[in-house]
């Protein structure tokens, strides 16, 4: 992973808020699309810029493609990302979108979407679907 990679990948909002929505968990496009109220092409461009430069991973589950960060990361990438969330804790549209978050679950993921499992896995509860 190259610095100038990575800084590129970081010049753009949209990539930015969906890496600090990525720091507090997997999520599918459509729950990043539902909570930056950006259409779903959109978010899919800006996940395929940060998945090939290596600050996103993702993996298909069913029918949904599950983002996240991963799990091993550079020294480059982490700084980079604690950085963000030091920001972002400061910026009342991060902070908007994190706490967006667990009502887009609770709306939009059924008993047997992926992210419902893997919450139960963690013991963080499941989200109810509608």
């Amino acid at each position: 992973m190259e610095l100038i990679q990575v800084y590129k990948c970081l010049c753009d909002l949209r990539r930015l808020r969906i890496l600090n929505l990525l720091l507090q968990q997997p999520l599918c496009v459509c729950h990043l699309q539902a909570i930056l109220g950006e259409p779903q092409v959109k978010v899919s461009q800006q996940l395929a810029v940060l998945r090939r430069a290596g600050l996103v991973e993702a993996e298909r589950s069913g029918a949904w493609m599950v983002y996240r960060l991963p799990e091993s990361r550079s020294e480059l990438l982490s700084r980079q990302l604690a950085c963000l969330q030091d920001c972002a804790r400061e910026d009342p549209v991060f902070r908007c979108d994190a706490e967006a978050i667990p009502a887009v679950l609770r709306e939009m993921s059924g008993p047997g979407h992926p992210l419902n499992q893997r919450c139960a896995r963690i013991g963080r509860g499941t989200t109810q679907g509608r």
